[in-house]
């Protein structure tokens, strides 16, 4: 058995890619404590996500619904978890609910950020300073160190393993051609509207790159597919044009991300996801900000909005114009991606 100081517990996020910018905190954990064993308390969805992490010892499956109070439930959870012996729960959610179970189990150190008034719940409550932490990966992280401890200068970045033997299936599997070049294109926006780049973009951008003899292939869950399929009749080419919403698992869209050439994406999980496979990457922003959740790739650009109303963290605009998103033009963006492969290339 390890020993239980080296056991963590991490709760984890409910959205994928906040799931994925954790593993900043697993990966700083292994370099600061190596012999830590890492267990993850998630969301089944997660389950993929959390396999292509090395750190991620195991995923436990939390089978409670995000939001669901569930008492009970989550006092039995707590309970079996005491045989496992964890010295050390860390919380990456800030709501009183995701503090119960390290409660339950009792685990010796709880570790999280002050959020819905945890007092007594959590024994290493952290006081966060948003000025001297902008970054939602480094608020993850610094809860992976000690209080007062400085973060180092630069954190390891996500980084997700790919079976390749399972991408290439998926390949043949979606009829996806091996000798062209593929752009995904993610407009998936699960949070809310006001982050989705307009559907009438991503279709001119797709037909501008079918035109030259790429694939396109369209990533979304099944709630995106009246917008998927609206940018597939705006590019045409129905031969190389590929509508994938609602037709893949998340271990699949992983895979298939990482055959990917260059990808387009609203900040968005699998934006996050396309990052964390060292993907060519442009990402639109709006309603949202990089200065809070950006690619964690070096080969990425951003495209950010100077309207006085945005970064306004709303999930549908609450003004009604969309300008944020509206005024990025899809000649800017294919200018962005031709600049990123062109040096991407003369590496």
């Amino acid at each position: 058995m390890a020993d239980p100081a080296d056991k963590v517990l991490v709760v984890g996020p409910s959205w994928v890619g906040d799931m994925v910018m954790s593993q900043v905190l697993y990966r700083l954990l292994q370099q600061t404590r190596p012999d830590v064993l890492i267990d993850v308390l998630a969301p089944a969805w997660s389950g993929p996500i959390l396999a292509r992490m090395p750190e991620v010892n195991s995923a436990l499956t939390k089978p409670i619904g995000h939001g669901e109070p569930a008492l009970g439930r989550r006092w039995k959870i707590g309970r079996a978890l005491r045989a496992d012996h964890y010295g050390q729960a860390i919380l990456l959610p800030n709501s009183f609910k995701s503090a119960l179970i390290p409660f339950f189990a009792g685990i010796p150190r709880r570790t999280g950020w002050r959020g819905e008034m945890r007092y007594g719940l959590l024994n290493d409550l952290r006081k966060l300073d948003e000025d001297a932490l902008p970054l939602m990966v480094q608020q993850f992280a610094a809860l992976g160190v000690d209080c007062g401890t400085a973060l180092p200068a630069e954190l390891p970045p996500p980084k997700l393993v790919v079976d390749a033997q399972q991408a290439l299936l998926c390949q043949i599997k979606f009829g996806l051609s091996a000798s062209r070049p593929l752009l995904a294109l993610c407009p998936g926006a699960e949070f809310g509207s006001a982050k989705r780049w307009p559907l009438e973009y991503y279709g001119e951008l797709a037909r501008s790159y079918l035109q030259r003899g790429w694939q396109v292939a369209l990533f979304g869950s099944d709630k995106d597919r009246d917008v998927t399929a609206g940018i597939a009749a705006i590019a045409g080419d129905s031969a190389h044009c590929f509508d994938l919403a609602g037709q893949t698992q998340l271990a699949e869209a992983v895979d298939m991300l990482s055959l990917a050439d260059a990808v387009v994406s609203n900040d968005s999980g699998l934006m996050h996801i396309a990052a964390a496979l060292s993907r060519p990457l442009v990402v639109i922003y709006g309603a949202t900000s990089p200065g809070f959740t950006p690619p964690l790739n070096s080969n990425s650009s951003v495209v950010v909005s100077d309207i006085d109303c945005a970064p306004c963290f709303q999930r549908e605009c609450p003004l009604g114009h969309h300008r944020c998103m509206r005024d990025t033009p899809a000649a800017l963006v294919t200018d962005k991606l031709d600049a990123l492969l062109a040096s991407d290339c003369g590496k």
